[in-house]
């Protein structure tokens, strides 16, 4: 199958070591049995017709899958795969050239739907629902729009916000799926497929101390894997057990709840300084030291499904398990 990246990777060792942890058939992907049957119903009738899936929307929170499922789709079709994002795209001109350069049946992969420019959307819309691009040659009154016919192909489209995604847009996917977080016995699968494509062994206790600590994310399971075969290497232990991961995950700052440095940070804040009394959304971001975009997107909602966190009227506030989990008493000021 015909790969091409649209866009650099941040970290290229780091990138490819991940693409080669990623199922590449849907029956190897782990979790989201839903999906994963309609999916299935989806490339298969596809095959059958010898025709191009209906144009797909995965909607679901950073890490969950949306970049894999897209990749499947190309491989189960044995079709090419285009990727790029919708930051990306800043002109209609830049997703005209891709368009016009895709082949018959091609997957078409844009991640981040919702930040795709309003004039970039205008060129979709034809291109998903006739198959065609509309080029406007020439400028003022001697302007004259020319209409091409493109080749099939499938836009799978990722979101992360999906109440962002233009309702014209959205409406014109013929599927739209939503990922989920995924469950610790899913992730404990992840982690022991990953672990034997890296060559490193791994008990069911290792595997199950990093799947407990993950997040729900299979994102975050694979990197906290990477690190604690790492520290497996280093210390030379001849595999990941139980008492080996957690090790590795203490040494790079990861509580039993898979809490991180700003996490702690956050709740230190709201218990020690404030002592569950509400504290704004700016005051809190000053505090720990971040933007007020980055406590509220990337941090708060996970502190919220743990329990730790409440957004009030008043704002955020501390509960009673967070006490416990910092060791702290109201009134105290400081953690026990």
């Amino acid at each position: 199958m015909r790969e091409e990246l649209l866009q650099p990777a941040a970290d290229p060792a780091e990138r490819a070591e991940e693409t080669t942890l990623r199922p590449r058939r849907l029956a190897d992907f782990v979790g989201q049995p839903r999906l994963k049957e309609h999916l299935e119903i989806l490339l298969g009738a596809a095959r059958r017709r010898r025709q191009a899936v209906d144009h797909l929307l995965l909607a679901g929170p950073p890490g969950v899958g949306k970049t894999t499922l897209a990749g499947i789709v190309a491989a189960e079709l044995d079709v090419g795969l285009r990727v790029t994002s919708g930051p990306a795209l800043e002109r209609a001109g830049d997703l005209a050239a891709i368009l016009s350069n895709l082949d018959d049946g091609d997957v078409l992969f844009i991640d981040e739907m919702h930040r795709l420019p309003r004039a970039v959307e205008e060129v979709l819309y034809p291109a998903m629902e006739e198959g065609q691009l509309d080029v406007l040659l020439g400028k003022g009154p001697t302007a004259r729009s020319l209409r091409l016919d493109l080749p099939r192909f499938t836009l799978v489209g990722a979101t992360t916000r999906t109440g962002l995604v233009a309702g014209p847009l959205r409406d014109r996917f013929g599927f739209v799926g939503r990922l989920d977080l995924y469950e610790v016995g899913e992730l404990e699968r992840i982690v022991t497929r990953s672990s034997g494509l890296l060559g490193i062994p791994i008990t069911d206790g290792g595997a199950a101390e990093i799947a407990s600590r993950s997040r729900g994310t299979p994102r975050i399971a694979n990197r906290l894997l990477r690190r604690v075969r790492d520290v497996a290497e280093v210390r030379d232990h001849p595999a990941i057990t139980e008492a080996v991961a957690r090790e590795g995950l203490t040494l790079f700052g990861v509580d039993e709840l898979g809490l991180d440095k700003v996490d702690r940070a956050i709740l230190e804040v709201l218990v020690v300084r404030f002592d569950g009394n509400p504290v704004g959304l700016t005051t809190l971001a000053h505090a720990v030291g971040e933007e007020t975009e980055t406590v509220e997107e990337a941090y708060e909602p996970y502190l919220i499904r743990q329990g730790l966190l409440h957004r009030t009227p008043r704002g955020r506030v501390a509960t009673e398990r967070a006490f416990t989990h910092l060791g702290a008493a109201r009134g105290n000021g400081r953690l026990l």
